[in-house]
């Protein structure tokens, strides 16, 4: 604890004078944003945009502000924005047997992954800043066949934000949070320790590869790589001899020196672990992302951030996360080997517990029930890349639904219950054990330090307050779930009594375009009838097939609309909801079973109108006259697969903007050569395509066209004529702009690495 306290204090001394120094030469922020504009845009004059208070104001449009937000403006138009993928930027798409097939997208300094679809995988070769964000909506249009444009400006966003496109934007807030922060770096790091009770390190890339130029590189052949092998094997054959010989027990004689003896071995045989695991990934040319030092339930341990291995292929990441056990197999192997060909040495007591704790990490390492390398390894093997979080979303969720419905269970389904009860139990059984050997290995020095005077009683106070500060956080997160809980409850108390609640459900209903028409009368009799229903993270408000018996408007949070194939239970989120937005009334009116289950990603509230009172409000049509109507043609238009995605504010510019159209066998839908003016998608018949007379391609129901002439705003490439009656959906160009744009101006979800490879 000495050598760690004048560690730190050597290294907040020398970080003071370091930011000393640096904050005498602070840049002026109105030249630091004229110098990055110039360099997006070496036409834009300095001279013009950096200017005292004192210069005369310049004559400028009427609609203008002038200056560098001009520019700004400019740049900044999502309209004509043309994303440009980073260079070096990579993209690995993995097809996986079950179907559920994902891309991964590095970012160039390879310190960012994101989790991609195929769809939006096979997008990003078109980011090369010819493109604008409209084009890329059409390409995506005419690839997937449904007009998505939400989806694919959720991509370019994520993409952005996360520093994949050039040129990388600037996290402003923080940079200015970093600014103001008085604190140097050194002891930013060390205050960051003390709340999270981790410290990393970015320069152990360059560590690792010099270790493994070095001589690390020789065990990758296939000879040295069979020594260690028979040493593991060998040394765990020796090991249970030994056990069942009865010659050891696992009591400490001299405990407080033996367990501080132990703890530096522990450290080390972590260090070798990690050291395995990020060799792996400089021998396939991966980049270790940073390393460090942290508290693990309770134990002091090293870490390694391999995200980058998110990069290699499945058997190069199951070789990956076997390298930390089996370097710890092998050195354990070895003190095993000694211990039995030499029992009678003074040492072998010692080697033994020694290797008894160090099988005991290896085995809780490689059990699959824990995030560890045995779940890793398994999620692989399998290719199920979100094993435990879904298995335990099932278990407390879905699998309560089924019982209370008596729903029939997939095979799937079964697993995910095995899996996530047994993985609960085994938790608790590690617990368990983890204290057992606590107890044995440290209980000597704790016993000591609590006979042993005041100060060493408050030095045992501030290492139990150090050692278990992730209980201690643990228990503090599960008060605070519980407080929320009960705050959900006592908000629906209140809310049936508040009538600002149910003003606030008005007007949130009142907003939504297919209600637009609804009397006062009527649209307070709704509100008054709407339930507040609170959703914890992972919780369904309903599932894919499920009877339609209400519908809801979205008042915090964010939900997912997820799809599930009907065969292997795969899931993808269509898309994200956002505060305002409504769903289920569609399902309401069809009388038809759900199409998509709705998930709660976050904290979330949702206004809830139950059937009921969404029939009597419809009823013969008396009360809302326009309502039905309004809501059977967002259906219709729903049905069709170019319109499947779209928002209910989209869906009503749709309907704004087209109208349905009838065609004959013959008649001519657009002709070649002529002006574009509307985008079509067929619900029922066929049509011929043909180029200069010659037929290439025949459309039916789901089908669409049209897009190419509007986008690029040229003739027509090709005749469209109706081989059979004909009904479709024609939207016109001023419509297909407004959806394009209304969705270029919306803010849209972020997008986070799924999975943080850290051992």
């Amino acid at each position: 604890m000495l050598a760690a306290i004048a560690l730190g204090v050597t290294v907040v001394g020398i970080d003071s004078l370091r930011q000393r120094a640096t904050l005498r030469t602070r840049p002026r922020a109105d030249r630091a944003i004229a110098a990055a504009l110039v360099r997006a845009n070496p036409a834009i004059d300095v001279g013009e945009l950096v200017t005292e208070r004192s210069s005369a104001p310049v004559e400028a449009p009427e609609d203008s502000l002038g200056g560098v937000w001009d520019v700004l403006i400019d740049e900044l138009d999502p309209e004509t924005f043309t994303p440009k993928l980073a260079d070096g930027t990579e993209v690995v798409v993995f097809r996986l047997k079950g179907g559920n097939d994902y891309a991964v997208c590095a970012r160039p300094d390879r310190t960012v992954h994101f989790y991609l679809e195929p769809w939006e995988a096979e997008l990003l070769p078109l980011m090369d800043g010819t493109r604008t964000s409209q084009e890329l909506i059409v390409a995506h249009l005419e690839e997937a066949g449904d007009l998505d444009p939400g989806a694919v400006l959720s991509l370019v966003t994520s993409l952005h934000e996360g520093g994949f496109l050039d040129p990388a934007p600037v996290d402003v807030p923080a940079l200015v949070r970093d600014r103001l922060d008085p604190a140097s770096p050194g002891r930013k790091k060390i205050r960051g320790f003390f709340k999270t009770l981790r410290i990393s390190w970015d320069g152990a890339d360059g560590f690792v590869r010099a270790c493994y130029h070095g001589a690390l590189r020789f065990a990758f052949k296939p000879p040295v790589t069979a020594a260690l092998a028979v040493l593991a094997v060998g040394g765990l054959a020796a090991f249970v001899a030994t056990v069942t010989s009865d010659r050891f027990t696992f009591s400490l004689r001299e405990a407080p020196a033996e367990a501080v003896l132990l703890l530096g071995l522990g450290f080390f045989l972590t260090f070798c672990h990690e050291l395995g695991h990020a060799t792996v990934l400089t021998h396939y040319d991966r980049k270790v992302i940073s390393a460090g030092f942290f508290i693990f339930f309770g134990s002091p341990a090293f870490f390694v951030d391999s995200s980058d291995g998110l990069m290699l292929d499945r058997r190069q990441r199951m070789v990956q996360s076997f390298a930390g056990p089996f370097s710890e197999l092998a050195l354990a192997g070895i003190a095993s080997l000694v211990v039995f060909f030499f029992p009678g040495a003074g040492v072998s007591a010692f080697l033994y517990r020694f290797a008894i704790l160090n099988y005991y990490v290896i085995l809780l390492n490689l059990i699959p029930l824990l995030e560890l390398d045995g779940y890793w390894i398994l999620t692989d093997l399998i290719q199920v890349r979100d094993l435990r979080p879904r298995a335990l979303a099932f278990v407390q969720g879905d699998l309560w639904h089924k019982l209370r419905v008596r729903e029939r269970f997939s095979a799937q389904e079964v697993g995910l219950f095995l899996y996530g009860t047994v993985g609960l139990v085994f938790t608790i059984f590690s617990f368990y054990t983890a204290f057992f050997f606590w107890q044995h290995i440290f209980g000597g020095i704790v016993s000591e330090l609590w006979h042993g005077g005041l100060g060493s009683r408050l030095l045992l106070l501030v290492l139990a307050l150090f050692f278990a500060g992730p209980a201690i956080r643990g228990v503090i997160a599960l008060v605070r779930a519980l407080a929320k809980r009960v705050r959900a409850y006592q908000e629906r108390v209140r809310f049936r009594s508040q009538r600002a609640w149910r003003v606030e459900a008005a007007g949130m209903i009142d907003q939504l375009p297919a209600f637009e028409d609804l009397p006062e009368d009527v649209l307070s009799d709704l509100a008054g009838r709407v339930r507040l229903r609170s959703l914890p993270p992972e919780h369904a408000v309903f599932r894919q097939g499920d009877r339609a018996d209400a519908f809801y408007v979205l008042r915090k949070g964010r939900l997912a609309v997820e799809d599930e194939h009907p065969e292997t239970g795969d899931t993808r989120v269509l898309r994200t909801l956002e505060p305002g937005e409504s769903f289920g009334e569609l399902a309401l009116l069809s009388a038809a079973p759900r199409s998509a289950t709705i998930r709660a990603m976050t904290d979330a509230q949702v206004f809830e109108i139950d059937k009921p009172t969404f029939d009597r409000l419809l009823a013969d049509d008396i009360e809302a006259p326009e309502f039905a109507p309004t809501m059977q043609a967002f259906a219709e238009l729903r049905g069709l697969t170019a319109f499947r995605r779209l928002t209910l504010d989209d869906v009503a510019v749709v309907l704004e903007h087209g109208d349905w159209v009838q065609a004959a066998h013959g008649d001519i839908l657009v002709e070649q050569g002529e002006i574009g003016d509307a985008f079509y998608a067929i619900a029922s018949g066929q049509a011929d395509v043909f180029v200069d007379d010659e037929p290439i391609n025949v459309l039916g129901p789901g089908d669409h066209f049209g897009e190419i002439a509007l986008l690029e705003h040229v003739p027509r490439t090709a005749s469209v004529v109706a081989r059979t009656p004909l009904r479709a959906f024609r939207l016109d160009a001023d419509g297909f702009d407004r959806v394009v744009a209304e969705s270029l101006r919306r803010d849209r979800p972020d997008r986070a690495p799924d999975r943080d490879m850290e051992h």
